[in-house]
């Protein structure tokens, strides 16, 4: 049977947008050290990263915009973005291991595992490209718009992100449907 593998990162972040991705491993795939994305150091993260695409049967990295965030709302954008994973690969699974506890809507043979990214392998790897995908993509933007420190804290809402938005504003990669991006946009009205 083939089996694929799909995990989205990026929900809780109030920048970038939400990345998903879908892998099918294949039966001896030989990947070493699979495990959920976020217990990896970066280092093992970035060599995983690349034997996946080398040796996996097929993936796919797929995303949902920060428009589509603030339009349809975290959850939906995230679903949304693992079903394009998922559509988007070249080998036709004939089930879907989703991580989490919600299936996106679709026509596939499909089951939602808790904690799935560190319990099943493939989940494990599409965890992977979809973490080192977005980091990568975070740090791209500290040199966009510097000063948010981007590539430190990836969009999450730490004590020097939401120093950086009520010094330097709002950039057009954060979620402005997000609480705290909302009430900085109200006060930027107000002046």
């Amino acid at each position: 049977m083939i089996i694929a593998g799909v995990d989205e990162v990026g929900r809780g972040p109030l920048a970038g947008d939400v990345v998903a991705a879908a892998v099918v491993l294949g039966e001896n795939h030989g990947i070493v050290g699979l495990a959920d994305s976020k217990k990896l150091s970066e280092k093992k993260r970035e060599a995983l990263f690349v034997q996946i695409q080398q040796q996996a049967e097929c993936f796919c990295i797929a995303r949902a915009s920060v428009a589509e965030i603030d339009e349809i709302n975290i959850l939906q954008a995230s679903l949304l973005a693992m079903k394009r994973a998922v559509e988007g690969l070249k080998i036709e699974p004939e089930h879907v291991l989703v991580d989490g506890n919600r299936l996106p809507r679709w026509r596939y043979s499909a089951e939602a595992i808790v904690k799935g990214d560190s319990k099943v392998e493939a989940i494990s790897a599409a965890s992977i490209l979809a973490k080192v995908t977005r980091d990568r993509e975070m740090v791209a933007f500290e040199a966009q718009y510097p000063g948010y420190g981007f590539a430190g804290h990836k969009g999450y809402p730490t004590k020097l992100h939401m120093d950086a938005l009520a010094r330097l504003g709002v950039t057009p990669i954060h979620r402005t449907s997000y609480a705290p991006v909302k009430a900085l946009l109200a006060q930027q009205v107000l002046f």
